[in-house]
């Protein structure tokens, strides 16, 4: 077992700057993150996530008074019923600013849970435990916040960001294999957009069996993550550049689009991965990006053993959701493209040929 001073601290230099901590068997470290003020602390957690919350829960009642606030697993726990249900619990329970709000549990977890706390008398203290390599690179850090509407995903939200964030990756040892898999497409799209020794890493190691090298990738993607919203917190825009925050969304655009329209049948970050690999097609098809790097976003990601392509919907169920990402300004569609590896820019307005090009290569119709 790791002593605490293996801890690996990553500062979030935000104007609300936070730690936090990758590295093994931290979660004691829950009441000295949230802090004395603190008089009651709600716990949001997924109903099915076993043993954990019970621990948490015993835990943090050495300190606090403990209000539970289960929610459903997986994306069903991001809509406006749950959130609701949270705050009805918050206010019967009499809970003020001095409280706050603990998340254990996934990256849909940590972004209701963090809603809930962003929302309730306009923000409260929030510290985020998460139990996925996807809640651990991604939806942990960085202090975004939603939940889904029919139109799409996570377009309700606010920004609000976590007093820390500990990263246990002892909670990773029992993730499903393909939940792991899941998470590794938010860290090879960090690999792409700014780190490429991910990229080495994943492609020299077998980074799901788990070894000391999943950690560097955990540090690394956390890295990336912490440097792009120390610069540009609330997605307000970059430079002639860099993108700034809006760099984070490569592959999202359609990796929300076909994640929707699969019911969430995919996982988030395999619908990532399809849309990374959608968007070098797009990039190689505009003339931006050369044949090695578009190439790279499939051996790598089949490295991994996630999905390169998808072929559930048509090209106008896809490009109708896309048209109403978060991204998209009126009816212009933007992306994140490569203009090579750590080299992202925006493409604004993509020609039609080049959008139905990427998507033929995507659902396999050509290569």
């Amino acid at each position: 077992m790791a002593e605490p001073h293996d801890a690996t601290v990553i500062h979030v230099a935000t104007s609300a700057p936070y730690d936090v901590l990758v590295g093994d068997e931290l979660v004691g470290r829950l009441p000295a993150m949230l802090g004395e003020r603190v008089h009651r602390v709600g716990l949001v957690f997924p109903e099915d996530l076993p043993d954990l919350p019970a621990r948490v829960r015993e835990l943090l009642a050495e300190h606090y008074d403990v209000l539970d606030l289960p929610v459903p697993p997986g994306e069903s726990a991001k809509t406006a019923a749950v959130a609701d249900r949270c705050w009805e619990a918050l206010g019967r329970a009499g809970f003020t600013r001095s409280d706050a709000i603990v998340t254990v549990g996934g990256g849909a977890t940590t972004d209701l849970g963090g809603f809930v706390a962003a929302t309730w008398l306009r923000g409260v203290r929030v510290v985020h435990l998460p139990t996925t390599l996807l809640g651990m690179v991604d939806a942990a850090i960085g202090g975004k916040t939603g939940i889904n509407t029919a139109a799409g995903k996570n377009l309700v939200g606010a920004f609000h960001e976590p007093a820390g964030v500990l990263c246990d990756l002892t909670l990773l040892t029992s993730l499903p294999a393909e939940e792991l898999r899941s998470g590794l497409g938010e860290v090879v799209k960090c690999g792409f957009i700014a780190d490429p020794g991910i990229l080495r890493l994943v492609e020299e190691h077998d980074v799901v069996a788990r070894t000391q090298v999943l950690r560097e990738l955990v540090e690394r993607a956390v890295r990336v993550k912490a440097d792009v919203v120390a610069g540009d917190l609330t997605e307000t825009g970059g430079s002639a550049e860099h993108p700034g925050r809006e760099v984070l969304n490569y592959g999202h655009t359609m990796g929300h689009a076909v994640e929707l329209a699969s019911g969430y049948g995919l996982r988030h970050g395999e619908a990532v991965a399809i849309g990374c690999v959608y968007a070098a097609e797009l990039a190689r098809a505009a003339g931006i990006l050369d044949d090695p790097v578009a190439d790279r976003h499939r051996t790598v990601l089949d490295r991994v053993g996630l999905p390169t392509g998808w072929d559930g919907a048509s090209y106008d169920d896809l490009r109708g959701r896309m048209a109403v990402d978060k991204k998209s300004r009126g009816s212009e569609l933007r992306f994140v493209v490569l203009a090579d590896l750590a080299r992202p820019r925006i493409l604004a307005g993509p020609h039609e040929d080049d959008l139905r090009r990427a998507y033929d290569v995507m659902t396999g119709a050509v290569r």
